[in-house]
């Protein structure tokens, strides 16, 4: 059964950029683009979307308020934010609000339609920030390496530091991230946001 996507937007030439690119994968279809909010929910009603990709700001409307309100309504409805701006406050509004997802407009389609079909599965890729702030960048850049099964010594020799090094960012990866593996370390990074697919 293909996961059918609602997108939310008022830059309509945007949107229909995005609806091409998403036309390509398989196992996706996209019933429509809504371009003015007040007609969404009769279009909810009438389409039974299992995904709303939302932007967060539009002319008179404000995409948070708009997903606390479907949320509330149709709690089955998994919503991912969509946004220019890759701001940690926008990304806890979006969290609080309910929504499963926080993409930045600069992420390719390819990760959207990841994360259409991760919030689809009820996988949350947003939380709050905390554990974004626990992780230094080299940390998140080694976690990232982890997640596409690179060795100690391979991403040693990708970021041009030594294997010891290397050791010693991966325990204080998993102790920060209060895990036992290098598998639990990505598991939970892919939970939490920390690791976009």
């Amino acid at each position: 059964m293909k996961i059918k996507v609602l997108l939310v937007d008022d830059h309509l030439m945007f949107m229909l950029g995005i609806k091409q690119l998403l036309e390509g994968e398989k196992d996706l279809t996209i019933l429509s683009i809504v371009d003015n909010p007040p007609d969404l929910d009769k279009i909810i009603k009438n389409d039974k979307p299992h995904v709303i990709v939302m932007d967060i700001r539009m002319k008179d409307y404000n995409g948070i308020e708009l997903t606390k309100k479907i949320t509330k309504i149709y709690p089955e409805i998994k919503i991912i934010i969509l946004s220019g701006y890759n701001y940690d406050e926008y990304m806890k509004a979006a969290y609080e609000a309910g929504a499963y997802a926080f993409i930045s407009k600069e992420n390719s389609a390819h990760e959207l339609a990841n994360a259409i079909r991760e919030s689809h599965k009820g996988n949350k890729l947003i939380v709050e920030t905390k554990e974004k702030q626990l992780l230094t960048n080299t940390e998140l850049e080694i976690l990232k390496l982890i997640s596409q099964d690179k060795t100690n010594s391979e991403i040693s020799e990708i970021l041009i530091i030594s294997k010891r090094t290397v050791e010693h960012h991966v325990s204080s990866i998993i102790n920060k991230l209060r895990v036992d593996s290098r598998v639990g370390a990505v598991v939970k990074g892919m939970k939490s946001g920390l690791i976009n697919f």
